[in-house]
C-alpha cells in the first residue's frame, strides 16, 4: 500500500468513475413528444417501418371506426393507445403490422349535428335539397376526421394517417352496396312491416347498437274492456283489466291475450265486474284503492277462447267499433299487471306475431314523429306519444278513459329502464313500418329462385320492445334482460347458424366475451337495415311496383356498383334510372329505392374495402378491438355481414375492452363534471403517461382514470425513466472490449441473465394474449425489484469503483456488469417502446444518436440457455434474506445509531441448511451492502451492530485493513497504485 495521505479528508472522487448522461431525469414529455412526432412524418417512419418488414408473416388489426363528430375523448384514447400498443408489439415480434384506421362518417350521428346547427337558425331540414344537405354532412364529417386524426396521431399512435379509410370515400360507398347486393342476389333481403326500434325525434329505426336504456317513471293505468261475448256466460258485461305503462298505446288496440294455463276469476268492485287473474287480485286492489271481491266465479286462461271485448273508445266507431278477440299468448305471466295484455300489434313485438297469427293487421297510426295521424279517430294529430304529459293521469289519453267510465286506476309512479336514443337521448317507441331486412332465419337462396319476402315471424328480441305488455314487460324492464327463443329456421345455413359456427370458431378475448355474443346472436331479431334518413349509402334496389319484388340482373347491378365508382353515394339520388335499368326494363314499371342503409351495414362492411381490398380476397383480419358495447354493435354487424356474403367471421379473435370511468367508478358526463378530458392530460404530462395508464389497467374490465390514478401512473413512470436514466449513465463509454461471456461472470450476473431469459417467456405470452397490464407489470416489477432496488444498488460500488489507472478495463466483476446492464438496456428498451413510444425514442437516440429509430428493431435476442432455475431460486431466498437484513437495519438508521447500512455489521441466523450454503457461498456483506455479514445456523433472526472499523475514503466501506477514516482500502490502493 502508499504512504498514508496526508489528510484523511483527501477528496478521491475524482478517482472513481461517476455516471454520466445527458438524459435529463425531468421528462418535460409535452414539449418533447410533439417533436418526435415530427421527425417521425419527416422520415417516414411507418413507411420505412413497412419496407423494413415487407415479406414476413402479416399481423392486421382491423381498426373499428369511430364517428368523425368531435374531439376524442376518454374512450377513443384507450381504445387507440390499446390497438397502437399490440401493433407495435407485434412488429416487435418481427412481423409485418400494418395499421389502417378509420372513420365511420354516415349516419345518424353526424346528421344530427348538421340539423342542430339548422335548429339553431330556426331552419327546417327537410326543406333543404337532399343533395346540399348531404354535401354539408360530407364537409362536417371531413372537417372532423382531420381534428381527430392529429389527435389520435398525438397520443403516438403510428399508422397509414395519409390513406385512412373512410366510409364516405366513394370506393368504399360502391363496395357498401356491392356487398348489399350480394345480399341481394342470394335472397337475403325482403321488405316487409314489422314493429320496429324507432326515434320519433329522429324520424327514424334505429339498431340496438344506437339504443341505451335510462331509468324514467311512467304513468300506469288499468283500464277495463267490456266483455260483449263469452261462452263463459257470467263474464258477458263484466270488464277484461289489462295494466300498461305506454297509455299511447291503447288508441292503437286490437286484441287482448290471456294465458292459457293461468286461472283468472271473476271479482266485483263497487258495482263493476271485473276480470282478473287470481293471483295478482290483491295487487290490482292496491292500484284500484278500493275492495276488490272475488264472486266465486274461477276460470281457466283456455277457457277464455272465444270472448270478444271492445275498445274502451268503441263510440268513436270505425276502427274502434270492431270487436276485439281475446287470444291465447305464450308470452302472458302473472309477475306484474293483471295476467291480460291488451295487443297492439304495430307497437309490439309478440303483439305483431300474435295478431298476425289471427289475420290482424297493423294499422300504421302513429306517424315518424311520434303523433297519430292527422285522419287518425281519436286525438288525431296529438302530443307526441314520448310526451309524459300526453301519457299522464289528467292527459288527454287518461282524460278521455276516465269520461269513458273505464279508466280503473292511473298513477304516474312507475319506476322502470326505458330504451333512449344514443344521440338524441329522447325517449324512442316500438313501431310498426315498412322496412329491409336480412332475415336470421332464412335458408339463402338462388337469383332465380328468390322473390321480395312477406313478414316472417321472429323471436322475441329486447325485453324494452314489450314496453306496452303489462305482465311480462314489467320484470323485463327492470332487469334490462333480453328475452330469447329457441325458433331457428329449418335445415342447415341460415344466416344466424352460420353466424353461431363462426363464433365457435373465433378466438374471444377474454373468453366470457364468446357467452356475449353468441346469447345476443342466438336471440336477435332480423337485421333491419333500412333507415329513413338523408346522409349514408342508399339501398340501392330497384322493386316491382306491381309484384314488390326487387330486381336481381348481374348486368343492372355492375352499372349500380360503377355508378357508385363514379360518383360515390351521391351518384344514386340523382341518377339516370332507366340508364341504369338499361334497356331490358322500363323504369315506369320500378321504384328505385331511397331508404338509407343502417350505418352498421356501412361499417359492418369494412373489411371488404379495407381487409380484402388492401391484402387480398378472402383475407381475414387477425385482430379486432373495441368496446364492450360492440357485441352488439361493430362485432356482430361484422360478423353477420361476412357470414351472410363469405359463410364466416371476418376475423380471426376478437379483444373486448371495458370502458374508462372516473376515479370513483362512474360513467363520465359533463353534467357530473366528471370528464377527464385526455388531450389535457396530453398537454400537461405527455402522451406516454397516459400510454402507461392504459396498459397498466386491467382493461378486459371497466378501468378509472382521475388525478390520483394519474399520479400514480407518473410515479411509475419516473421510476422507469429513472431506470434508462440509470443505465444510460453506467454505460457511459462502454466498450465491446469489455464484453464477457456469461459462463466466466459472477452468479450475480448470471442471475440477471437467468431473469432476463425468464421474463422474455412471460413477455411473449404475454403479447401473445393481448395481456399488456401483464406484459407492463412484469417489466415494471423487474426495473423496480430486480433491478434498481436489488442489482444495481448491489454493483454500485463495483461500477464506481472498480476502476483506475492500474485497472483501465475495470475488474471482471465490472466488466460482466456492464455487459449485463448493455443486455438490460437492449432487452427493456425494445420491450417498452410498444408501451412508452415517445421515452425508449428519446432513450434509443440518446445512446445512439445515428442509431435510427427504436421501432424499426425487433424483439431483443435473449439467449434461452441463461435460464437456470436452480440459480434463480437460490438467488430469490438470497434476496429475501438480504430483506429481513434491511428491515432489522432501518430501526438503527432511523435511531440515527448508524448513518448508512455501510456502517452496519449483521449476523444473520437461518434454519434452513441449504439458505446456510447459499448464504456462506457469496460474498453476503457485499450483497448486503453492510461493513461484514456472518451467517449462522440456528433460529431465523438478524442481529446488527455498529462497526468500528474505520471507512475508506474512496469507496466508503468500513474494512478491517483501513487505517484510519479517510485512508484507503487495499482494493482501492491497488486500483491507483497498483
Amino acid at each position: 500500500m502508499s504512504e498514508k495521505p496526508d489528510t484523511p479528508k483527501q477528496d478521491w472522487r475524482d478517482t472513481v468513475f461517476l455516471p454520466k448522461t445527458d438524459f435529463p431525469m425531468k421528462a418535460g414529455l409535452a414539449a418533447k413528444e410533439p417533436a418526435i412526432l415530427s421527425r417521425w412524418a419527416e422520415e417516414g417512419l411507418y413507411q420505412r417501418l413497412r419496407e423494413t418488414r415487407a415479406g414476413r408473416e402479416r399481423f392486421i388489426l382491423h381498426d373499428g371506426p369511430p364517428y368523425a363528430n368531435g374531439d376524442i375523448h376518454m374512450g377513443h384514447a384507450m381504445n387507440k393507445v390499446l390497438k397502437d400498443i399490440i401493433v407495435r408489439s407485434q412488429s416487435l415480434l418481427g412481423k409485418d403490422a400494418p395499421y389502417v384506421p378509420g372513420w365511420d362518417c354516415h349516419g345518424l350521428p353526424i346528421e344530427w349535428k348538421i340539423e342542430e346547427q339548422y335548429r339553431k337558425k330556426k331552419l327546417d331540414k327537410d326543406a333543404v335539397p337532399p343533395r346540399e344537405f348531404r354535401a354539408e354532412c360530407r364537409a362536417y364529417a371531413e372537417k372532423w376526421v382531420g381534428i381527430q386524426a392529429e389527435q389520435f396521431q398525438r397520443l403516438g399512435v403510428m399508422g397509414e394517417w395519409d390513406n385512412p379509410y373512410l366510409t364516405m370515400k366513394f370506393e368504399a360507398e360502391a363496395k357498401i352496396v356491392e356487398e348489399l347486393l350480394k345480399f341481394a342476389e342470394s335472397g337475403q333481403l325482403y321488405r316487409g312491416a314489422k314493429p320496429v326500434m324507432w326515434s320519433p325525434v329522429e324520424k327514424t329505426a334505429l339498431a340496438e347498437a344506437e339504443v341505451e336504456y335510462e331509468e324514467i317513471t311512467s304513468t300506469q293505468i288499468d283500464v277495463g274492456f267490456e266483455i260483449v261475448e263469452s261462452p263463459i256466460p257470467e263474464l258477458i258485461g263484466a270488464q277484461a283489466v289489462i295494466w300498461t305503462t305506454t297509455p299511447w298505446t291503447i288508441p292503437v288496440n286490437q286484441a287482448l291475450a290471456y294465458g292459457p294455463d293461468i286461472t283468472y276469476v271473476l271479482a266485483e268492485a263497487g258495482t263493476r265486474r271485473l276480470l282478473v287473474a287470481e293471483d295478482l287480485l290483491g295487487a290490482f286492489g292496491a292500484r284500484l284503492g278500493e275492495a276488490v271481491t272475488p264472486t266465486g266465479v274461477q276460470i281457466r286462461g283456455a277457457d277464455l277462447a272465444g270472448t270478444i271485448v271492445r275498445h274502451p273508445m268503441h263510440q268513436l266507431g270505425g276502427f274502434f267499433a270492431r270487436p276485439r278477440p281475446m287470444l291465447a299468448g305464450d308470452f302472458v305471466t302473472t309477475d306484474a299487471g293483471t295476467g291480460l295484455v291488451h295487443m297492439s300489434p304495430d307497437h309490439g313485438e309478440d303483439d305483431f306475431l300474435l295478431c298476425k297469427a289471427n289475420a290482424i293487421d297493423p294499422v300504421f297510426a302513429v306517424t315518424d314523429d311520434g303523433r297519430y295521424r292527422d285522419d287518425w279517430g281519436w286525438l288525431p294529430g296529438g302530443g307526441s306519444v314520448i310526451n309524459p304529459k300526453f301519457n299522464a293521469p289528467d292527459g288527454p289519453i287518461c282524460t278521455d278513459l276516465r269520461e269513458a267510465g273505464v279508466l280503473l286506476a292511473a298513477s304516474a309512479d312507475f319506476r322502470h329502464s326505458y330504451p333512449h336514443s344514443w344521440r338524441s337521448k329522447a325517449k324512442i317507441i316500438f313501431r310498426c313500418t315498412p322496412q329491409w331486412f336480412i332475415p336470421m332465419d332464412k335458408q339463402g337462396g338462388t337469383p332465380n329462385t328468390v322473390r321480395a319476402e312477406p313478414v316472417e315471424a321472429l323471436p322475441s328480441t329486447s325485453a324494452a320492445e314489450h314496453e306496452n305488455h303489462g305482465v311480462r314487460q314489467a320484470q323485463a324492464e327492470r332487469s334490462g334482460s333480453e328475452l330469447t327463443s329457441d325458433t331457428h329456421g329449418a335445415g342447415n345455413g341460415t344466416l344466424r347458424q352460420i353466424a353461431i359456427s363462426a363464433i365457435d370458431e373465433t378466438r374471444w378475448v377474454p373468453e366470457k366475451a364468446k357467452n356475449r355474443i353468441s346469447a345476443m346472436v342466438e336471440g336477435r331479431p332480423d337485421w333491419v337495415i333500412s333507415r329513413q334518413r338523408a346522409w349514408g349509402v342508399p339501398i340501392a334496389l330497384y322493386v316491382h311496383r306491381q309484384s314488390g319484388e326487387y330486381l336481381r340482373d348481374a348486368a343492372v347491378n355492375s352499372r349500380i356498383i360503377r355508378a357508385f365508382h363514379e360518383g360515390g353515394a351521391d351518384a344514386w339520388f340523382s341518377a339516370d334510372h332507366q340508364a341504369l335499368l338499361g334497356s331490358g326494363y322500363a323504369l315506369d314499371d320500378y321504384e328505385p329505392i331511397v331508404d338509407i342503409l343502417d350505418v352498421w351495414f356501412d361499417s359492418g362492411s369494412t373489411h371488404s374495402y379495407v381487409v380484402e381490398a388492401r391484402y387480398g380476397e378472402g383475407t381475414r383480419a387477425d385482430l379486432y378491438i373495441e368496446g364492450s358495447d360492440q357485441h352488439r354493435g361493430w362485432f356482430q354487424s361484422s360478423l353477420l355481414e361476412s357470414c351472410g356474403t363469405r359463410g364466416r367471421a371476418p376475423y380471426d379473435a376478437v379483444l373486448t375492452h371495458g370502458f374508462a370511468l372516473d376515479q370513483n367508478g362512474r360513467k363520465m358526463s359533463k353534467s357530473l363534471g366528471n370528464v377527464v378530458d385526455p388531450l389535457a392530460i396530453i398537454r400537461e404530462s405527455g402522451a406516454d403517461i397516459l400510454r402507461l395508464w392504459v396498459a397498466s389497467t386491467d382493461y378486459f374490465e371497466d378501468v378509472r382514470i382521475g388525478k390520483e390514478v394519474l399520479a400514480g401512473t407518473g410515479d411509475a413512470y419516473r421510476k422507469l425513466r429513472n431506470t434508462f436514466r440509470y443505465l444510460l449513465g453506467a454505460l457511459a463509454d462502454f466498450d465491446e472490449a469489455e464484453r464477457l461471456p456469461a459462463a466466466e461472470m459472477p452468479e450475480l450476473e448470471r442471475w440477471v441473465l437467468h431473469r432476463l431469459a425468464e421474463i422474455d417467456a412471460e413477455l411473449r405470452e404475454a403479447a401473445d394474449g393481448f395481456e399488456f397490464n401483464r406484459y407492463t407489470r412484469l417489466l415494471t416489477g423487474f426495473a423496480n425489484d430486480d433491478l434498481s432496488a436489488f442489482f444495481f444498488d448491489i454493483r454500485k460500488d463495483v461500477l464506481y469503483c472498480d476502476i483506475g489507472p492500474h485497472l483501465p478495463q475495470g475488474s471482471v466483476t465490472r466488466r460482466a456488469y456492464r455487459t449485463v446492464l448493455d443486455t438490460v438496456f437492449h432487452a427493456l428498451v425494445r420491450w417498452l417502446a410498444p408501451v412508452l413510444c415517445f421515452t425508449t425514442e428519446e432513450v434509443w437516440g440518446t445512446r445512439y444518436p445515428d442509431g435510427g429509430s427504436v421501432h424499426l428493431l425487433e424483439w431483443p435476442e435473449i439467449d434461452t440457455g441463461w435460464r437456470d432455475p436452480a440459480l434463480g431460486a437460490k438467488w430469490q431466498q438470497i434476496a429475501a434474506t438480504r430483506q429481513k437484513v434491511t428491515e432489522a437495519i432501518e430501526p438503527l438508521r432511523r435511531g440515527k445509531e448508524i448513518g448508512s447500512s455501510l456502517e452496519a455489521e449483521v449476523v444473520a441466523r437461518v434454519s434452513d441448511e441449504t439458505l446456510a450454503g447459499a448464504l456462506s457461498s457469496i460474498d453476503f456483506a457485499e450483497i448486503c451492502i453492510v461493513s461484514s455479514a456472518s451467517v449462522e445456523t440456528g433460529e431465523d433472526g438478524v442481529s446488527v451492530t455498529k462497526t468500528e472499523k474505520e471507512k475508506c475514503g474512496r469507496c466508503w466501506r468500513y474494512l478491517p485493513e483501513v487505517p484510519e477514516e479517510g485512508a484507503l482500502c487495499g482494493r482501492c490502493e491497488e486500483v491507483l497504485n497498483g
